[in-house]
């Protein structure tokens, strides 16, 4: 939060150097119901993306106080504001850090070549201010840790998928991985049905079955929560497997429900849970918070000032974003 005056300072630019503007979809006519519960942008500052939209919102004070646009194509899916105030984010093509002022201080890019040398990248976390944990899609698909000052790949591991000579299988190997505060990586096989979690030397130590597994999120209470985009729930397991907790469309009251599933989650330190749709462009929420016992508190669907929602990360909730497990994000 201490960050963001640092975004509306009279020397960051409408458009940054590296900016290219990104053409709105047809939801922007979509009307915004009435009465929806929670204060609609009012209610958490936060950093907000879409797969189907390539601008970037951080909203405030219930208005948008700035933008970054990547121009036409797909697609955000991982985002992250670093207590420095520099953003890391996704983009398919490429995963990038910039400044609030819009300057690209890091960037890797995938092989966009159309054969088997080709890539994709869907996920990223921050390791401190200076690494960046990020997972190539591809023939075979790669882990890698790269530290961003010096540019030196750290970690460079081979994630074990069935082999395959078709390039176009890559997009749906993995969405969501996440280096864990106990040192090991929970990763979610979308194309798989399954998550897995790795040790720091890459042996498989957990794993758990489940339907087009979007993105996992392993809690500071050892549990882990997952959302299975196929059957649109969100379910929080332990370690043995066993249902804690589940959420799913039929849980919400029929206005309020997505007509399409979460594809990702954050867990906020009062225990509430926000879900992230893409909402069918235009058709229902994009964003909705319940509590723990199932309480809708709050719905976003507000297709005028946002697009779709994949990510959000909610910017006055605690904890040190690029210290592994202190965001449950």
């Amino acid at each position: 939060m201490a960050q963001l005056a640092r975004f509306t300072a009279t020397d960051v630019p409408a458009m940054g150097p590296a900016e290219i503007e990104s053409p709105a979809g047809k939801w922007t006519n979509a009307p915004a119901p009435a009465n929806l519960p929670g204060r609609g942008l009012a209610r958490h500052p936060m950093l907000y993306v879409g797969e189907n939209y390539t601008k970037m919102f951080l909203i405030k004070d219930g208005r948008v106080i700035w933008t970054y646009q990547t121009g036409k194509g797909y697609e955000y899916d991982d985002v992250w504001m670093l207590s420095n105030g520099n953003i890391l984010f996704t983009r398919m093509q490429y995963v990038a850090e910039i400044t609030p002022d819009k300057k690209v201080v890091w960037r890797y890019d995938c092989d966009n070549s159309t054969g088997t040398n080709h890539t994709e990248v869907h996920t990223c976390q921050p390791i401190g201010l200076d690494k960046v944990m990020f997972v190539l899609n591809g023939l075979p698909p790669r882990l890698l840790v790269v530290n961003t000052g010096t540019g030196a790949v750290e970690i460079n591991h081979e994630l074990p998928y069935p082999l395959s000579t078709n390039s176009r299988s890559i997009h749906g190997q993995f969405r969501r991985v996440r280096y864990t505060a106990q040192g090991t990586y929970l990763v979610s096989y979308l194309s798989q049905d399954k998550v897995v979690e790795f040790d720091r030397n890459f042996n498989q130590i957990w794993s758990y079955p489940i339907r087009s597994p979007w993105a996992a999120l392993r809690l500071k209470n050892g549990h882990t929560l997952i959302t299975d985009e196929h059957d649109n729930l969100t379910r929080e397991v332990n370690q043995k497997g066993e249902t804690i907790w589940q959420f799913d469309n039929t849980n919400l009251p029929e206005a309020y429900r997505f007509s399409q599933a979460p594809q990702s989650c954050t867990r906020l330190a009062n225990g509430n849970i926000i879900f992230c749709s893409r909402g069918g462009g235009g058709k229902s929420p994009q964003l909705v918070e319940v509590t723990p016992d199932k309480k809708v508190v709050w719905v976003l669907q507000d297709w005028q000032t946002l697009g779709d929602a994949t990510a959000v990360q909610i910017l006055d909730d605690p904890g040190i974003p690029e210290i592994p497990g202190e965001a449950e994000h």
